[in-house]
């Protein structure tokens, strides 16, 4: 006896896109999916009896979805679709590095008017650090000016 594929579509259509959706893990590849695997059961109806209907409509899904993963791994996105969505990105982009670049400025701004020692002022520098840096340099200098024993 013939499939009746409307009934199965309405009875079985969730855990067909459930499989779809676990194999794809894309909701529109999915959906899809779904759709090719009940246009294929319309297309044999009349070859295909209606026992064990899940299970069949479990393998086409499963079969469909392996051969959407093979065919993207086989011909990845077109380098049009990148350079698409590049473009589509790059007025945000050149809106942060415009914006970027003018607090930088105004930030430099400031630092700029200054001498360096008012420069060196304003950041308090760690007098400590200094003479632990002065301390290590004389001693290299001794060292290097020490005749070899």
């Amino acid at each position: 006896m013939a499939i009746d594929v409307e009934a199965a579509y309405r009875r079985y259509g969730p855990m067909v896109l459930r499989r779809c959706r676990t194999m794809l893990r894309d909701e529109q590849q999915a959906t899809d999916a779904m759709q090719d695997v009940f246009v294929q059961l319309l297309r044999h109806r009349e070859r295909l009896d209606d026992r064990g209907t899940s299970s069949l409509l479990y393998r086409m899904a499963t079969n469909v979805c392996l051969n959407r993963i093979r065919y993207k791994r086989r011909h990845p996105a077109a380098p049009d679709d990148d350079l698409i969505a590049g473009i589509a990105q790059a007025p945000e982009d050149a809106e942060l590095r415009y914006l970027e670049a003018e607090l930088r400025s105004q930030l430099d701004q400031p630092a700029e008017a200054l001498t360096a020692m008012e420069q060196a002022a304003a950041l308090e520098p760690d007098n400590a650090y200094y003479k632990r840096q002065l301390r290590r340099f004389s001693a290299e200098l001794k060292s290097a000016a020490a005749p070899p024993p």
